[in-house]
C-alpha cells in the first residue's frame, strides 16, 4: 500500500501534497508539503495550532469561549488511503488529514467524530451508507458583483448546452478521482446546477463531499468562473441545498424497506427517522450552520421548513424517496442540510440522532401527505408539526439544550463548535443579504 501511493506521487511528478481538513467554521482548509520532503511528512504530516478549530468564517483569529488558544499544536496526519491527484491543479495532490495530539485522535477532529459515530452504529450491528446531493451556482464576476452565467429554467436543456464545457470538465475531474457521477441537471435558479454522486459508506461519503466542493470550485476557476455553494445568494432565486441521503445496512442487507409491507419503512428505519426529527431543531445548528442558511429555509420552497416526514414529500424535512422497483424505499433524505455544513459533523450528528431514536424506540408519527405549509396553524398543532428554527440563533439555543448531541460531540468539540457558531451569529445577524454574499460567496 505504501509503495502504491508513493509510486503514484512519483509517476505524476507531484510537487505538493495538500493535507485537507474542514474546520468549525466549515471552511475547507489545507496545508501542503513539497514531495522533496516526503520522508519528513508522510507519517506525521504538518502541525497546526489548536486555535485553528476556534476560528470563525469572518476572520482568522480564535473566538472567545472556545476553550482554545494559540498555545498548543495538533498534527494533520495524512490518511494515505484518500490520496488523489488533482485534475484541476496539475502537480498537486490531496489527502485527507486526521487531527492527532499526543499520538491520539484529537477530541476536536471532525473526521474522528464521524468515525466515533460510525463505531457506535457498528456496536449495534448497523452500517450507514450516505451521499451528499449538492446544488451550486456558477457565477461570473463583474464590477457590480457576481452574476449567474445563464438565465435558464429548471432542467432546461439550453442550460446544459450553455454550460456543457464546465460541467463536463467537473464530471471528468470527479471520475478521475474515482467518484461515480449518477445524474446532472440545471436547477431552478439562474446559473444553478445539481450533480449527484453515488452513495458509499459514511466516512468516504463525507470525504467525497470535501472532494466535490473542492473539485467544482477548482474546475470553475480554470474557466474563469466562481462556483458557490452558499445557501442563498439571490433574494429572488432558488437557494442551494445539500440534501443528505442515508441508508442503514446489516451484513449486506438494506434495512430501510419493510419486507412485510412493500413501500413502507421498516421498524428500525422508522425509529431512526423519529430520532432525527426529535433532535432536528438542535441538529440544524450543525447541518444548516450559517446565518445565511436560514434565508433558504422557508415554507413552500422545497427546503424542509417544518419538522415532519413524508413519502416523496419535498416540503417535509425528512423525505422518503420511493423506488420504481422493489425493494422500496431504499433510503431517507434529510433536506435541512446545506453545503456550508462540515460534512463530518453533519453526517456524524445525523447518525447520533437516528441511533438515539432506535435506542429509545421512538415513532415518527404519521407521514405527511401534503405541503405542511398548507395546513392551518391549528392543524399543524394537532398533527404536532413544528416550524423549524428560523434563525441560526434559535438553532444554537436548541443545541445548547440537547444533551444527547452535546454528549455525542464531546465536551471540547461541543464547546469550540458552539463558540464559533455564537460568534458568527452575533457578527452577522444584522447583515443584509448583499453583505452576507459579499463575505461568504467564495468561502462556501
Amino acid at each position: 500500500m505504501v509503495q502504491d501511493w508513493q509510486k503514484l506521487l512519483n509517476s505524476a511528478s507531484v510537487r505538493f501534497v495538500r493535507i485537507v481538513w474542514c474546520d468549525n467554521a466549515n471552511v475547507i482548509r489545507a496545508k501542503a508539503f513539497h514531495t522533496a520532503f516526503l520522508e519528513e511528512h508522510k507519517d506525521w504530516g504538518i502541525g497546526i495550532s489548536i486555535a485553528q478549530q476556534a476560528v470563525p468564517v469572518m476572520y482568522d483569529a480564535p473566538v472567545p469561549g472556545s476553550g482554545l488558544s494559540p498555545v498548543g499544536e495538533v498534527w494533520l496526519v495524512p490518511d494515505w488511503s484518500t490520496l488523489a491527484l488533482l485534475p484541476y491543479a496539475p502537480g498537486h495532490a490531496r489527502v485527507m488529514g486526521k487531527m492527532m495530539r499526543d499520538q491520539q485522535p484529537w477530541a476536536l477532529c471532525p473526521r474522528s467524530f464521524l468515525q466515533r459515530m460510525i463505531a457506535q452504529a457498528q456496536a449495534i450491528g448497523l452500517e450507514a451508507n450516505a451521499a451528499f446531493e449538492n446544488e451550486f451556482y456558477l457565477l461570473s464576476r463583474s464590477h457590480e458583483g457576481f452574476s449567474p452565467v445563464d438565465r435558464t429554467l429548471f432542467a432546461a436543456s439550453l442550460g446544459m448546452d450553455l454550460n456543457r464545457a464546465v460541467i463536463d470538465d467537473i464530471v471528468d475531474a470527479l471520475i478521475a478521482q474515482e467518484i461515480a457521477v449518477e445524474r446532472y441537471y440545471p436547477e431552478s435558479g439562474h446559473g444553478q446546477h445539481e450533480i449527484s454522486i453515488r452513495y458509499t459508506e459514511a466516512l468516504a461519503a463525507a470525504d467525497r463531499q470535501i472532494v466535490f466542493r473542492e473539485t467544482v470550485r477548482g474546475v470553475a476557476l480554470q474557466q474563469g468562473l466562481i462556483a458557490s455553494f452558499l445557501p442563498k445568494i439571490f433574494a429572488n432565486q432558488a437557494g442551494s441545498g445539500c440534501h443528505l441521503h442515508l441508508s442503514l445496512w446489516r451484513q449486506g442487507e438494506n434495512l430501510m424497506p419493510n419486507p412485510q409491507q412493500p413501500g413502507e419503512l421498516s421498524a428500525i428505519a422508522q425509529a431512526f427517522v423519529a430520532g432525527i426529527l426529535d433532535h432536528l431543531p438542535a441538529l440544524m445548528a450543525i447541518t444548516t450552520p450559517s446565518v445565511n442558511s436560514y434565508r433558504r429555509l422557508q415554507p413552500h420552497f422545497w427546503s424542509g421548513a417544518f419538522r415532519c416526514w413524508g413519502k416523496d414529500n419535498r416540503e417535509a424535512a425528512v423525505r422518503i424517496p420511493s423506488s420504481p422497483t422493489p425493494p422500496s424505499p431504499t433510503h431517507l433524505e434529510l433536506k435541512t442540510v446545506d453545503a456550508s455544513a462540515n460534512p463530518y459533523l453533519a453526517l456524524g450528528a445525523m447518525i447520533a440522532a437516528g441511533l438515539d431514536g432506535i435506542r429509545r424506540g421512538l415513532k415518527p408519527g404519521e407521514a405527511v401527505t401534503i405541503d405542511p405549509g398548507n395546513f392551518s396553524t391549528a392543524e399543524r398543532q394537532q398533527r404536532k408539526i413544528d416550524r423549524l428554527p428560523q434563525t441560526l440563533g434559535e438553532a444554537i439555543a436548541h443545541l445548547k439544550q440537547d444533551e444527547h448531541l452535546l454528549n455525542a460531540l464531546g465536551t471540547e468539540l461541543a464547546q469550540a463548535f458552539l463558540a464559533v457558531r455564537q460568534a458568527e451569529w452575533e457578527a452577522m445577524q444584522e447583515m443584509t443579504l448583499e453583505e452576507e454574499v459579499e463575505m461568504l460567496v467564495e468561502r462556501y
